[in-house]
């Protein structure tokens, strides 16, 4: 008896075998305007908070009447004081006929307002600049005679003389330096904020 051996086509689908069903087309009903899906809303998930942003405190305005509160940066504290103490220096000179003592007189408030309008950040510059801005004041109201030696000689007598004027001041500049340093710091650390080094 033969045998009649029969080879299976290698390729492409054979024709014994049930093709599987064909997916059923989507309803377009879940479309939006133009063919694009419609996507689910999403449940809303734990929400984050904002990390707060900390800002600068603006500076208060000066009240009608009152006092200005300039921020003077070093330099321009230094500057402030010199020309301030100079041009007292001139008046006194003019009207007080060169007396030291007024001279030394006004330059108390002077020295308050240059502590006082410092900015934070120069804090430490206006005990350095008071006495500095004391010695320029001096040159008009210093007595010497004609000439560069002279001149010097007279502002190394006054300033030797006056030096309880100088001390003064710079000790007041000092302490209200050092009081505004305190109150920053404390305002720092209430404010849950690092203190400065």
């Amino acid at each position: 008896m033969e045998q009649y051996r029969t080879r299976s086509p290698q390729y492409g689908p054979r024709r014994d075998r049930p093709r599987p069903p064909r997916q059923p087309v989507p309803s377009q009903a879940g479309r939006g305007a133009g063919g694009e899906p419609v996507r689910a809303a999403r449940p809303p998930g734990p929400r984050r908070r904002p990390v707060p942003v900390r800002r600068p405190a603006p500076a208060p305005a000066p009240a009608a009447g009152g006092l200005p509160n300039p921020r003077l940066t070093g330099l321009g504290s230094g500057l402030f004081c010199a020309v301030v103490m100079f041009l007292l220096g001139a008046l006194c000179s003019a009207l007080f006929g060169a007396s030291l003592t007024a001279y030394g007189v006004l330059f108390l408030p002077v020295s308050v307002l240059t502590a006082l309008w410092v900015r934070r950040g120069d804090l430490m510059t206006a005990p350095v600049v008071v006495p500095i801005a004391f010695a320029v004041g001096l040159l008009p109201v210093a007595d010497g005679e004609d000439g560069t030696g002279g001149t010097l000689m007279g502002l190394v007598t006054a300033l030797a003389t006056e030096a309880g004027w100088l001390y003064g001041g710079t000790l007041v500049a000092g302490l209200i330096v050092i009081v505004r340093r305190i109150r920053l710091v404390h305002r720092r650390r209430t404010a849950g904020g690092r203190p400065p080094v």
